[in-house]
């Protein structure tokens, strides 16, 4: 059985160097040990040993190294090490000079190889003859790790590039060669083996992370070979005993003859090598493997799994067994992603083999629950291949994943990243659409389409159970790789909308047909365009040739298929408006020379009269729109049938400004113009709402619609009687009809154009202001929206390269426009989402989801259309900070919004962003602390500070990982905040509580992206308030002492800041006026001549500094050396050469100091440390 893991840690016990419940049996190190060697009995023998080690190496008749070309000159590779690592020779002949070597005298040949991997290890000491025979093998690893470079943590099978991957490549095959070589001779000779596998196991336990690493891949290698070699004696014997068995049979009742004693010796000598063999797999697996599959290290473990996935395929009688099985189980719960990669592909390898399946059924029962919850896995490639494993455990394990199962994994087909959606639409593909009965099994009145028609079915039946998602574009995407051949048979989808109930016996349901319609919607876009949906992919993929050339075929068949059929379905669902938007989306697709090529006019003349009845039917904004494109798509200008489309267009555009002007004729001959019945209202709308549809996409100057628009909305600024019906609408026009007046500014341009065209700007201006203080939401909403756009229009306009327009229609928002803006995106987006949160009325708790996602919608739009001018630089930046202020509050509905942004305008100007970061954090500590004026004091705890301090820390998320490109901009963080914290404090150091002094505890959250001389620069800032030790009574100074810490962290010199008591520990003032003298930002403070000489610094502060700029950051040295560059506001003019100087006087760290941070800084993983699982 296997056993349960442990919930709080489900891996086994990460303690390298614990005693261990299996041990090493004693044929794994009898018969001599790799380092004491009993063999070397005689004087005579060791020294030779001594004499021939020197020689060994450099010995052609030996081993035939082969050289290599180091400048200009050829070097012979002395080295099992070397000869490996340039590969420039086959493996065989390598290790058949070493095989003859080792024949000749297995002593020297095995020092040889005892020190390859010792040299693999990145270690460069080398076991001399005198400690391969005196020191117990113990010994001689503690002496490798003494002689190991601790101050390098590289070593060959971590370094990047080619060349060491190659290393990898060579050193794994050497070790399979070396055992396939010495299978027929000295594999057997119970000296070598056991030899390397002591050496290896003792590696394997090393504290030293390179020997660890090494040695384990060199033993799991070891393993595999000698598993091969396994396999060939199985057979031989095999083979012996059927052979021995006939011998036996023909010479039965005769006396034994010579031929069936040698079959007998032949097999028992083959059941002798198993038996050795597997002494030696015992002793590799028990000695190794059980303790560094639970290494610290990743890529031990990882190792360890791949190995064991590949023991279990290659010989399944001995490993295919829960013994083995649960140890990939256990590891499926690995932190590391790398880890758990290498378990579900070893079990794909397993699942995939059906004679494996029946023998894992215990493992699958225990561990299916982890497998089915893994396309959950943070890492892509994890949640990648735990799909694809679940497919073959669903192709090879009958009934293992129940229904529920199923219904989870099939929702992944709409995930946003592709690779795991793929992977799903393959799971839901081949589970639910693709049957293999459905060719025999035809479907009633299905005729050819009989496979087809039931596939979309099943098809459209999952979609519309899908209650979660209704993105049918990644559901097609998802399957397009694998569903492709029946997602473009567009001919059984038209027939099934076009079956007639009457004719046909069958028809859709309404429900079916609009998700039908749908998917040819999304399959039409899918095979057109080539790319993924919006959303999933970062940008359009590039098309191979084979691609393009699929793609033109199926625009090609697309076209002409929906030339035909298109008209034909825009009748049948008229008047159906959902079903009509989306199928008036599919011209857009066509190849629209197919009209003229084909012959095809009357299918145009088809669809042009469709199109107008569709117009004339529908006033629902999505049709009008979808109606409009197409128009704008068939009438372009370089194909051939532009003027049949052109003239229906105009024919469209006359009816209905003929109808406008009839209802605004009427209109105005009222004496009270604005006493509208309720028909006349609905009529002018829809006719004002076409016309603003086509006004987006086409130009309709030659009409006259912006004097008849901006009329009435000038009578609504006297009166205020309009409907809002016709407000919005007159608005849209009018503000698209200047759009069309503002492109068609050119070079030859009259200058009374200009001037006219300018004023028309500005009073368009003036009425949206208006509107944004109209008692309608709508209307509101629609005047901010267009107000933006416009402005942001305006103010980046070229007036088609002529600079003389540029100069006259150029507009910015004034201050108070500004203002203006900012307070209704407070009052219409943040301040009406806490009034929603507050006054909620059971009407508006049972009010539809769908709503307030539309809600929510508008919203963000306005949001993200007010962002889009602080972004381009339309208003001030510093109006950014009032929408910093909700980053956190309102992260979930607007936090992406609020992050582009802040992303552009760092982009823009790196100092004001950063600018407008503090005056956020300010302006919300400000409030803060004017809300508890009348308390005691400021609570630390409270939420209201809690949550000012989560949004400094997600501020400096936003910089990212890279501390040089954002150095100066965390240092100005830092300025300002000590400048503003310090405010209104009474002494020369502010030795009074300064009343902003919490807001230090703010700042904290950025000193972690703080480079470590920088830390010093700003401490020494600090210093400049707060220079002498100050009596610390209760909590009052406690940021103060916080924030200190913060910036002191890391460094050793003066990592004791606080006392026992909790106050300030004595600094020492060498080193407060040195940090001084470094970030004095004027003059320095004014002091006697007898306290400068007592603050001078002395030859011990001199020495600590040099110590501590050599641990800070050795690579940074350019940069601190040039810091008054980077940190000017830090650093003035007059002491930047004073601080450059005694900067490049800190680099100057002695050899002696080096090499006690190397010893100090490097990283020696600990074996016995405790992972957590």
């Amino acid at each position: 059985m296997i056993a349960e893991p442990n919930t709080a840690n489900n891996l086994p016990s990460q303690k390298e160097n614990a005693v261990h419940d299996e041990t090493v049996p004693e044929s794994a190190v009898q018969n001599g040990s790799c380092v004491r060697n009993g063999n070397l009995k005689t004087p005579r023998e060791k020294r030779k040993v001594r004499q021939q080690c020197e020689n060994i190496r450099r010995s052609s008749a030996s081993s035939k190294r082969v050289s290599r070309l180091q400048n200009g000159q050829v070097v012979e590779a002395v080295t099992l090490f070397e000869v490996v690592s340039m590969g420039k020779q086959a493996m065989q002949s390598v290790v058949d000079d070493w095989v003859e070597a080792y024949k000749q005298d297995r002593n020297v040949a095995l020092l040889d190889l005892i020190n390859f991997f010792i040299q693999c290890s990145g270690c460069q000491g080398m076991v001399t003859a005198e400690m391969f025979q005196s020191l117990h093998k113990k010994d001689v690893i503690k002496k490798m790790t003494e002689n190991f470079d601790e101050g390098n943590e590289d070593y060959p099978l971590i370094r990047a590039g080619p060349y060491w991957k190659k290393f990898k490549a060579n050193f794994c095959e050497f070790i399979a060669v070396l055992v396939q070589q010495c299978q027929c001779s000295i594999l057997y000779d119970s000296y070598l083996m056991d030899t390397i596998i002591s050496l290896l196991t003792g590696l394997a336990d090393s504290m030293v992370r390179a020997f660890r690493h090494t040695s384990t891949l060199a033993a799991m290698k070891l393993l595999t070979a000698v598993l091969t070699v396994r396999l060939n004696l199985d057979v031989n014997k095999h083979n012996a005993q059927r052979l021995y068995e006939v011998e036996k049979k023909r010479i039965s009742g005769k006396r034994t003859n010579y031929r069936l004693d040698q079959l007998e010796r032949k097999r028992k000598e083959y059941e002798h090598k198993l038996l050795e063999i597997q002494n030696m797999m015992t002793a590799i697996f028990k000695g190794t493997f059980l303790n560094r599959y639970r290494d610290v290290i990743p890529e031990i473990r990882a190792t360890c799994i791949e190995e064991i996935s590949g023991w279990i395929k290659t010989y399944p009688d001995a490993f295919l067994n829960d013994s083995y099985l649960k140890y990939i189980g256990w590891m499926l719960y690995d932190k590391q992603a790398e880890v758990r990669l290498k378990c579900l592909l070893g079990l794909q390898g397993i699942y995939s083999r059906k004679e494996f399946v029946s023998r894992m059924d215990l493992f699958t029962i225990r561990f299916k629950d982890r497998i089915v919850s893994m396309p959950l896995d943070k890492d892509h490639e994890v949640a990648v291949q735990a799909m694809k494993l679940l497919m073959l455990m669903s192709q090879n394990c009958e009934d293992v994943l129940s229904a529920e199962d199923c219904e989870t994994l099939y929702q992944f087909v709409y995930t946003t990243h592709r690779p795991l959606a793929v992977a799903a639409g393959e799971f839901l593909y081949k589970r639910l659409l693709s049957h293999e009965g459905d060719e025999e099994v035809q479907p009633k009145g299905g005729g050819k389409f009989g496979s087809s028609t039931d596939q979309l079915k099943r098809l459209i039946r999952f979609f519309l159970d899908s209650k979660l998602h209704k993105h049918v574009a990644y559901l097609i995407d998802s399957l397009w790789d694998w569903a492709g051949k029946f997602l473009k048979d567009w001919e059984c989808m038209t027939t099934l909308l076009l079956r007639n109930a009457e004719e046909d016996g069958e028809e859709l349901s309404d429900a079916y047909q609009s998700a039908l319609i749908e998917i040819i919607l999304a399959t039409v876009r899918e095979a057109a365009e080539g790319h993924p949906p919006v959303g999933r992919g970062a940008a359009k993929k590039i098309l191979s040739v084979k691609e393009k050339k699929i793609q033109l075929e199926d625009c090609t068949k697309i076209t002409e298929h929906f030339i035909m059929v298109l008209p034909q379905l825009l009748a049948k669902y008229s008047t159906d408006a959902q079903k009509v938007a989306n199928l008036l989306q599919i011209p857009q697709y066509y190849d629209l020379d197919v009209y003229s090529t084909g012959h095809l006019e009357k299918h145009l003349d088809a669809l042009l009269r469709e199109m107008k009845d569709i117009v004339a039917k529908h006033s629902d904004v999505s049709v009008l729109e979808t109606s409009s494109r197409a128009y704008y798509v068939l009438c372009s200008e370089e194909i051939a049938i532009y003027s049949q489309v052109d003239h229906a267009r105009s024919q469209l555009i006359d009816e209905l400004m003929g109808h406008l002007n009839l209802l605004l004729d009427g209109f105005w001959q009222k004496e009270e113009g604005f006493c509208m019945d309720a028909g006349e209202i609905s009529r002018m709308h829809s006719v004002l709402r076409r016309v603003a549809a086509f006004h987006n996409a086409h130009d309709l100057t030659k009409w006259n619609l912006y004097d008849k628009t901006l009329r009435l909305l000038v009578f609504e600024m006297e009166h205020g009687s309009l409907p809002v019906l016709i407000i919005v609408p007159a608005l849209q026009c009018t503000y698209f009809s200047l759009l069309w007046q503002l492109a068609a500014v050119s070079e030859n341009s009259p200058k009374e154009t200009l001037f006219a065209l300018g004023r028309e700007l500005r009073h368009f201006s003036q009425i949206c202001m208006h509107f944004l203080h109209h008692k309608d939401k709508d209307i509101k909403e629609k005047a901010f929206l267009i107000l933006c756009d416009w402005l942001l229009i305006l103010s980046h306009q070229d007036a088609n390269n002529n600079e003389q327009a540029v100069g006259l229609l150029d507009y910015l928002p004034s201050t108070s426009l500004q203002e203006k803006l900012l307070l209704f995106i407070q009052e219409h987006v943040f301040m009406g989402e806490e009034e929603e949160s507050k006054d909620l009325t059971e009407e508006e708790e049972r009010e539809d989801e769908s709503c307030k996602l539309d809600n929510l919608h508008k919203k963000r739009s306005l949001l993200a259309a007010y962002c889009k001018l602080i972004a381009y630089n339309v208003v001030e930046m510093t109006a950014a900070a009032e929408i910093y202020k909700y980053y956190v509050k309102t992260y979930n509905d607007f936090g992406d919004i609020i992050k582009e942004t802040l992303s552009k305008t760092r982009h823009n100007n790196k100092i004001q962003s950063t600018k407008t970061l503090i005056i956020c954090l300010q302006q919300l500590f400000q409030a803060y602390a004017e809300s508890h004026e009348s308390s005691s004091g400021l609570d630390f705890f409270s939420a209201s500070f809690t949550n000012m301090k989560e949004l400094a820390r997600r501020f400096s998320l936003t910089f990212g990982w890279d501390q040089v490109k954002s150095r100066e901009s965390v240092a100005m963080i830092h300025k300002e905040g000590i400048e503003f914290a310090f405010q209104g404090a009474n002494g020369v150091h502010g030795k009074c509580l300064p009343p902003n002094l919490s807001f230090l505890l703010i700042i904290s959250e950025f000193s972690n992206k703080l480079l470590k001389p920088d830390k010093r620069l700003v401490y020494a800032y600090l210093q400049r308030y707060a220079a002498e030790p100050l009596p610390c009574k209760g909590d009052e100074w406690q940021p103060l002492i916080l924030y200190r810490n913060s910036l002191l962290a890391n460094e050793d010199e003066e990592s004791s800041v606080l006392g026992i008591s909790g106050e300030w520990s004595p600094v020492g003032t060498s080193k407060t006026s040195s940090f001084k003298r470094k970030l004095s930002n004027g003059s320095l403070p004014e002091t006697s001549q007898t306290e400068a000489t007592r603050k001078a610094p002395g030859p011990q502060c001199a020495s600590q500094l040099a110590s501590a700029a050599g641990k800070s950051r050795k690579r940074l040295k350019s940069q601190e050396m040039h810091l008054q560059e980077h940190l000017p506001f830090l650093c003035p003019g007059g002491l930047r050469g004073r601080y450059c100087k005694d900067e490049i006087k800190t680099e100057e760290v002695s050899e002696e100091g080096q090499a006690e941070d190397t010893a100090e800084d490097v990283d020696v993983d600990v074996v016995g440390a405790d992972q957590d699982s």
